[in-house]
């Protein structure tokens, strides 16, 4: 009898161990293949050799002008950042919209990049609020203030997830795909899946009430990512990238590391990514639907994009870290314009646009910074924080869910929503076809304020 090949014999033939050896160890044995058939099958498993940091950064247009001096610190930073990111060994170009601003460590896709790579997903690239993403409702000649005040009891700002016994319910397609899916199927995923249904997490996430400047209608837009399901996510995809960057590419920034697409790994996880955007779009749906249920009123339209996420064309990867998809062709489920929010006190942007040599498919997601939010508090420090919102909040129905404001998402903590629209004309990133004006908004607010593990330590310095 022949003896059994195991993952000992394919390590020492120079192949690192792979999600595939169990199903080539199988094939292997139960056709008895030679040790000649052995190599020429395994040869489909074989990866490339390492490949170094290209020596010039790959291209990229830089769609955003400055207009004072902060501005110009600001997109000298972008700049730098990006640059060391085009030095990807897998990337082949890409863009940054008028919104941009770092996030993160040199090299790191700035908010407002996009970055087309070829053949290979950056978990880095979409971070982990996977999804972030706007849907728009119409509600009709519904007044504004009732809407608002629906939605305060419909969505969950915060961490964690919704409270049991107002908990909503995966759907039977969705639980599938995690079942199935080797990124998502753990009890873990599954759970907080079911808990975060309904929840808008913090920082400038938001739930917008305003009107149709075209219509008079009273609109209803939310603004949020994937929740915990996303960050699970983004961990497992990102731990599984620096294992390939260690094999494929050493020199490689660890937050620029990727997953071949074309490997087991790279097709599990843009089947997860595809899963987790449903999940987003379900988690916005229930939010308007409870809305709706709770004022017994019709729904006129209702449509949304993503501007945080991985686009497909044929094997080019479009990572767009805040940013905005024109292109039909990045959204398969595409029933409408797209929506552009600014800032608390600025109309939400519905757009649509072509595809150009500079903006590769996309526009701004939004308003942009050209400061951290730990800076723009310093700058208002000598003010009271209730003084700067009523200042700033005017004639505007703001609300915080945490009931704590937070300064640093008040309109004075973006760039000016002029700037990002004449640049937009500028540089041929969409053209507005309506706004829906500001009647007022939801936030989380400074819900670390009051967290419980700040209590616990407040009680035991007392």
């Amino acid at each position: 009898m022949k003896t059994k090949i195991t993952g000992h014999d394919i390590k020492a033939m120079g192949f690192p161990p792979a999600k595939w050896y169990r199903k080539a160890i199988d094939h292997i044995n139960d056709n008895e293949l030679s040790k000649e058939e052995i190599e020429t099958y395994l040869e489909q498993f074989r990866l490339p050799e390492p490949v170094g940091l290209l020596e010039t950064p790959a291209p990229y247009s830089l769609n955003i002008m400055a207009e004072n001096e902060l501005e110009e610190e600001n997109i000298s930073k972008v700049r730098s950042t990006m640059d060391e990111v085009m030095k990807t060994p897998t990337v082949i170009g890409g863009a940054v919209m008028p919104d941009a601003c770092p996030a993160g460590p040199l090299g790191t896709i700035p908010v407002g990049g996009v970055v087309a790579t070829k053949n290979a997903i950056h978990p880095g690239m979409h971070s982990a609020d996977i999804c972030c993403s706007v849907m728009l409702t119409d509600f009709g000649t519904a007044n504004p203030k009732d809407v608002l005040d629906a939605a305060h009891k419909s969505t969950h700002f915060g961490p964690g997830g919704r409270p049991r016994g107002q908990q909503f319910n995966l759907t039977e397609e969705l639980f599938e795909e995690f079942k199935s899916n080797e990124f998502l199927f753990d009890n873990k995923s599954i759970s907080i899946a079911r808990e975060h249904l309904g929840t808008q997490g913090d920082g400038n996430h938001f739930l917008f009430v305003g009107k149709s400047a075209k219509t008079g209608n009273t609109m209803m837009i939310t603004h949020h990512g994937s929740r915990g399901p996303g960050a699970r996510l983004y961990s497992k995809g990102m731990n599984i990238a620096e294992r390939f960057r260690k094999l494929l590419s050493s020199n490689t920034l660890k937050q620029n590391a990727w997953i071949p697409f074309d490997t087991e790994e790279g097709q599990d996880y843009w089947s997860a990514l595809q899963t987790i955007r449903k999940w987003t779009k379900l988690n916005h749906k229930l939010i308007h639907e409870g809305v709706a249920e709770k004022l017994n009123i019709n729904i006129e339209n209702r449509f949304w994009n993503e501007h945080n996420f991985v686009f497909k064309d044929g094997d080019i990867f479009y990572h767009a870290k805040g940013a905005t998809p024109l292109d039909a062709k990045f959204m398969p489920d595409i029933t409408g314009p797209r929506l552009i929010p600014l800032n608390m006190s600025e109309p939400v942007l519905i757009v649509e646009g072509n595809t150009t040599k500079n903006n590769l498919g996309f526009a701004p997601h939004g308003a942009g910074r050209n400061m951290s939010r730990t800076q723009h508090k310093r700058n208002l420090a000598e003010r009271s924080n209730l003084d700067i919102f009523k200042e700033e909040t005017e004639g505007l129905d703001i609300r915080f869910f945490s009931k704590e404001i937070d300064i640093s998402e008040l309109p004075s903590a973006y760039k000016p929503a002029s700037t990002v629209r004449a640049q937009m004309e500028t540089y041929n990133l969409g053209t507005v076809l309506d706004e829906i004006l500001p009647y007022g908004c939801i936030m989380a607010g400074d819900w670390q304020k009051n967290a419980p593990w700040r209590k616990r330590k407040k009680r035991h310095r007392n």
